[in-house]
Order: C-alpha cells, then structure tokens, then sequence
C-alpha cells in the first residue's frame, strides 16, 4: 500500500484506556442490575429500553440478546422493548410534540407499574432520556441507568444502574455493549440456554 500510515501507538493507547476503564466497573453495580432484570423476568414485568445515537443501537443490541438469545427455549422469557426502534412513532411524537417526549410519550401508553425503565447516555445528561426515567420513578417503575463520564444527571435520578467512569463517549459506549454480552454470557450459562 502506498502512503500507508502506522497507527499501531494510536490503537495499543485505545486498548490500554479501555482495559483501565474495565477495571473501573463496579461489579457489585452490575450484579445488581442483573438481579434488577432477572426479578423482572420471573414477575413477568417489561423492561424498556432507550438510548440515542450509538446508545440507541446499544438499546437495540439488548433486546436481541435478552429476548432471543437469554430467553429461547426458557418457560419465563425477558419482555424486552426498545423505545428507540419504531422510527415513524419516534418522528411523530418529535414532530408534533418535542423531541424529549419520544420515549416518555410511549412509556404513556406501554408502561405498567412495576416495570423496568432503562436509559443509556454516555454524558448522563440526555433529555429525553431523563424524562422517561422521571416519569417511571413517579409511576412506581425501577429505573436503571447506564452512564458514562461524570454519571449526569441520569446516574442521580436512577434507582441503579452502572457508571463507566471514563471521559470518553466511544470508551463508555463500548462497555456499555460489554455489559450486555457480559449479562448475556452468564445468564445463558446459569440457564444452559447459550
């Protein structure tokens, strides 16, 4: 290859935050936020889901692997729902009400006391995000946040969650999905379902 670049320093950097950020994680933020969805499944409540940008491939991501991957051949299945996936709901809600309504305003018509409401932001601080999660707090739901850098205001208004601990939203989003495959993993093997 002509011209070709090296960026070998560039890539060991990256793994080496990575790798630190890894051993950042409070486990005991996870474990129980496994605990969180594996009551959820056995109560046969539903657990929503959202994010935007990356994070909204991360929601979607989650609800693969827990309702399929996690729940097939099981008696009890996960009731996975993410916001984010129905486009034309998204763009009405946007359109004809504001774009920090569009998670609340299908909670409005899909949630049911008890539930489970996860929100992912890597900054913590997404709007639209907050509102469904102030919204499930107020209506009896347990709220989960998954966040990055400082936590926000997402890491406050939650009930639990787990805070990667990282100034750097591509670090954050990747253990994001690190946690879902983690969760996945171990849940399978407890259930023989992987």
């Amino acid at each position: 290859m002509q011209n070709s670049m090296n960026y070998i320093k560039d890539i060991t950097a990256y793994f080496e935050r990575l790798k630190n950020a890894i051993d950042q994680i409070d486990k005991s933020e996870l474990n129980n936020l496994m605990n969180v969805l594996v009551e959820a499944k056995e109560s046969g409540k539903q657990i929503f889901i959202m994010g935007n940008g990356g994070s909204s491939a991360t929601a979607s991501h989650y609800v693969c692997d827990f309702n399929k991957g996690v729940s097939l051949g099981q008696e009890k299945k996960f009731k996975f729902i993410c916001l984010n996936d129905n486009i034309p709901s998204l763009m009405a809600y946007a359109n004809d009400l504001s774009f920090e309504d569009i998670f609340v305003e299908q909670l409005k018509n899909l949630y049911q006391e008890g539930d489970v409401v996860i929100g992912i932001s890597g900054s913590g601080n997404s709007n639209n995000v907050l509102k469904a999660i102030e919204y499930a707090n107020a209506h009896g739901g347990i709220t989960v946040g998954l966040t990055g850098y400082s936590g926000g205001r997402l890491k406050e208004m939650a009930q639990c969650g787990v805070h990667i601990p990282i100034n750097d939203m591509q670090i954050a989003e990747d253990l994001h999905m690190v946690l879902d495959h983690c969760m996945m993993k171990i849940l399978c093997n407890h259930n023989s379902c992987c």
